[in-house]
């Protein structure tokens, strides 16, 4: 093969240099307002809304890592803080005497909740004020291909 047919061209190349520009300053941008409104970082959010939304309140650890962008070196370490904080607790999995379930406690609904008061404004200001609801739209259903 050529290397030219392997070559992306320069608008394929300029599309994703704007979505990992784009994703790195809204990151931080909402990861700078939760830290000025005294908020643990982004990835509690994550990890206590996966555990919120799912039915029973509770999912294994890999179910956690497939549901983040967390590595599972990184998640054991995070999963560690949220227990010591009283967030999460971990249930023996009865299938599975050496299995366990990660289970998101009050203390952690509440937590996500204040949140979520932050993320949710921070989103609105940082994206939400730059684009219209029909741009929204054509935004998320452009990148819906991607997953």
């Amino acid at each position: 093969m050529s290397e030219k047919m392997l070559k992306p061209s320069e608008d394929v190349i300029s599309a994703w240099t704007h979505i990992m520009r784009a994703r790195e300053r809204l990151l931080g941008a909402i990861e700078a307002d939760l830290k000025a409104a005294g908020m643990p970082p982004l990835a509690w959010y994550d990890v206590l809304w996966e555990l919120a939304r799912s039915q029973s309140g509770r999912l294994r650890p890999y179910e956690i890592e497939e549901r983040t962008l967390l590595t599972q070196y990184n998640l054991s370490r995070l999963l560690d803080r949220l227990e010591t904080e009283g967030l999460i607790r971990r249930e023996v999995f009865a299938e599975d005497g050496r299995g366990r379930w990660i289970v998101i406690t009050e203390a952690g609904r509440q937590l996500r909740e204040r949140m979520w008061a932050v993320y949710g404004r921070s989103i609105k200001t940082h994206v939400g004020g730059k684009i219209t609801e029909s741009e929204a739209r054509a935004i998320a259903g452009l990148l819906d291909r991607f997953l």
